[in-house]
């Protein structure tokens, strides 16, 4: 990988991976396996969970964006990644708008300011 950055992963219903896709951010890495995941009606929780770890493992990724309604189910695995990369980044889907206050990232992040460090 010298020379070359990191790619943007995505987990994310078929709309936001179509849109990333046709942006550019489509990979295969040696081994064949896709930097994105597509989350049908059908696709499992466990199966989510597993892409979401595999990303975190592999080291061509710099950035996990996933939609926050899928990041609902799969809390537990994301509050538990403490790493600044890959960073994963919530993101509103066209059905479900963003939410602040689910973002556990944005929520990390504000705890480490008060508004102190603002003046």
């Amino acid at each position: 990988m010298a020379g070359r950055g990191k790619l943007i992963a995505v987990i994310g219903d078929e709309d936001t991976c179509t849109g990333f896709l046709l942006g550019g951010i489509g990979e295969l890495n040696k081994n064949r396996k896709p930097n994105f995941l597509v989350v049908e009606k059908d696709t499992s929780i466990t199966e989510i969970e597993e892409t979401f770890k595999s990303f975190l493992a592999r080291n061509d990724i710099g950035i996990i964006l996933i939609n926050q309604f899928i990041a609902e189910m799969i809390r537990h695995a994301i509050d538990a990644h403490m790493e600044s990369i890959p960073a994963v980044l919530e993101i509103p889907s066209k059905e479900h708008p963003y939410d602040a206050s689910k973002d556990s990232i944005l929520r990390r992040a504000k705890g480490m300011f008060s508004a102190e460090d603002f003046r």
